[in-house]
């Protein structure tokens, strides 16, 4: 990446990438974990100064260190990984600020997400700096030295959990943990070039999380490569009974990349980059990557998206941050940071028929977004409208910070999973960016789409020269482990209106194929929605355009369950040599219907009955 970068490894005695796998070829080719954490523990200890790290965990990381065990990447998928935690999660033995000295308290055990972490491997290196109480985009509300932006110091590091993506981009660590209610596991990936990875709320566990807005919060990822960001978030996951606000959720799988998505994007209307012309070109260039894998970009008005984020900081939720930590501030109001203090004091003039007020309105803007999401896959936004640097925060501290969550307020709100992934850099060679926005539990698939958008970017990982890593390979088929394979040959094929309910289910898509050519297609009476059925023949059959997809055994039930006749599933003999279960019609249902085999597939029927 071009562009100031003065001091791009801060780690200067680790000399190898720190992605999982390099360190993983690294380790298997005999490197010793111990050098590698006791390199990170110095540079930790060095960048305290610096104010990315708030407390080094040496006792921690050593206690991970001794219960390693030898190299098993299988059953400790992050053996060996150094990772950084977010000051307002809990870490055992180490005091958690908050960004706060007077609200430290040292808790005896660490966060559900942390044990998980350190079960499957993880080495925990220290606790990083953030905007005091997770409030705030920037990324300089603390009382410790503020982190540098890891790209260029005169940049805002973005927040709240700007040490952790600083920790990250500048080789301190593998990967760190962030908090995200509005946009702070999100905007600081954006500005210092690494992956930003927002799970569906409640599919990572909140116990020992500070809240910020207990209804909103999620712990997050940043991490070198989407890859390294996914095996993070898939450690941590799970339902946890001790966490009220846990869910069980699946987060899905990433798969091989669907051929045909359809991606909302901004429509002129809603195209807000604050006078950046840089950030808008650099947007637009990320945009023809999705359209170079094969995307179709639609135009949508993102007016109910941004009436929803206005409500983020109104009423309701700005009640839910006084409300979590309003006994500390009964007894130390003069602790608080003044622009801190400016935002969560606010609520004090707010009632309780104010925060009914921002609840009814925030329902009835989900309907009104709901049809949105109609034929779409997923929404691509820009992760950050424009780069703000730390000298315009004097003149404004709260008008910049509005701004870096024009495309992120409204995502926890609607209930919204969400991947920042680098993109082509700006002109003047800052980070571009991307953040791919789609419904709950669909966070594999969007996995699928970033690792292809990210490699395709050609940039390098966060603030330093390593190139981007291959993304692992998807195998073509699918084992038993992997779920049960299922033939789709209309409406469920990627990119068309019934996808998302397949996706939804936990699918995942495997392989286009062509059926062999033994099948007719019809296009069936009635309707709508019209629907395609296949049928096996003797002779004269032809071949059929599908695509394999895998389901979970629960989701594969499911969705056979809603299956209306006259279609039915039986196996589907393909080109590859396969023959998976897949949707097939009764003879008798073909009564009225009209052949379609010559136009080789359901969706050049669609398309030619558009046209």
């Amino acid at each position: 990446m071009a562009g100031p970068c003065p001091e791009p490894n801060r780690n200067r005695a680790v000399k190898t990438s720190l992605d999982r796998a390099a360190l993983h070829r690294a380790y298997r080719d005999g490197l010793d974990p111990a050098a590698i954490v006791a390199a990170c523990l110095v540079a930790a200890e060095m960048e305290q100064n610096r104010g990315v790290f708030i407390s080094v965990a040496e006792p921690a990381a050593r206690q991970a260190l001794a219960t390693l065990g030898p190299f098993d990447p299988v059953a400790k998928p992050l053996w060996g990984l150094p990772f950084a935690v977010k000051d307002n999660i809990d870490l055992s033995g180490v005091a958690t600020t908050a960004a706060c000295p007077a609200f430290a308290y040292t808790p005896q055990r660490s966060a559900t997400a942390v044990e998980r972490l350190i079960a499957a491997g993880a080495i925990p290196i220290g606790k990083t700096n953030l905007d005091q109480f997770a409030t705030g985009l920037v990324g300089v509300r603390t009382p410790y030295p503020v982190p540098k932006n890891s790209v260029d110091p005169a940049l805002v590091p973005g927040g709240s959990s700007s040490g952790s993506a600083v920790a990250v981009a500048s080789g301190l660590v593998s990967f760190a943990l962030g908090t995200d209610t509005a946009g702070s596991g999100r905007v600081p990936a954006g500005l210092n070039n690494i992956v930003g990875l927002k799970p569906t709320l409640g599919a990572v566990p909140v116990r020992g999380v500070v809240p910020a807005c207990q209804t909103l919060d999620c712990v997050s990822v940043f991490g070198l490569t989407v890859a390294d960001a996914w095996a993070v978030a898939e450690a941590m996951a799970g339902f946890d009974a001790a966490d009220p606000w846990s869910r069980r959720v699946s987060l899905g799988a990433p798969g091989a990349l669907p051929p045909h998505l359809r991606v909302g994007v901004p429509d002129a209307a809603s195209r807000r980059f604050f006078g950046d012309a840089a950030a808008e070109r650099a947007f637009d260039a990320a945009l023809a990557l999705y359209a170079g894998l094969g995307a179709t970009l639609v135009p949508v008005d993102f007016a109910p998206l941004f009436a929803v984020a206005d409500l983020l900081y109104e009423g309701a939720w700005v009640a839910e941050r006084y409300a979590a930590i309003r006994p500390f501030i009964a007894a130390h109001r003069d602790a608080l940071h003044p622009t801190t203090a400016r935002i969560i004091l606010g609520a004090e003039s707010l009632s309780a028929a104010d925060a009914f007020a921002g609840i009814y309105r925030l329902a009835e803007l989900r309907r009104a977004a709901e049809p949105l999401w109609g034929g779409l896959d997923l929404l691509a936004v820009p992760t950050v409208p424009r780069a703000f640097r730390v000298a315009e925060l004097d003149a404004d501290p709260i008008g910049p910070n509005t701004a870096l969550g024009t495309y992120t307020n409204f995502v926890n709100l609607l209930d919204l999973c969400a991947l920042a992934v680098p993109g082509p850099s700006r002109d003047d060679g800052l980070p571009g960016g991307t953040t791919l926005v789609a419904l709950a539990g669909r966070d594999g698939f969007l996995a699928s789409i970033g690792a292809a958008l990210h490699a395709a970017a050609a940039v390098p990982m966060g603030a330093g020269a390593h190139p981007v890593p291959p993304a692992p390979e998807v195998p073509a088929a699918a084992g038993p482990e992997d779920g049960i394979e299922i033939v789709v040959i209309g409406a469920h094929l990627s990119g068309m209106p019934l996808n998302r309910d397949l996706v939804a289910l936990g699918g995942t898509f495997r392989r286009a194929v062509d059926t062999r050519p033994e099948y007719r297609l019809h296009a069936l009476p009635g309707g709508p929605p019209a629907r395609p059925g296949l049928l096996r023949v003797a002779e004269g059959g032809g071949a059929v355009a599908a695509e394999v997809w895998s389901l979970p055994p629960a989701g594969f039930g499911r969705f056979v369950e809603t299956i209306p006749a006259p279609l039915g599933i039986g196996r589907v003999r393909l080109a590859d040599g396969t023959a998976p279960a897949g949707f097939l019609c009764e003879p008798a249902g073909l009564v009225g219907a009209r052949d379609i085999t010559h136009l080789g597939g359901w969706r050049r029927f669609v398309a030619e009955g558009a046209a």
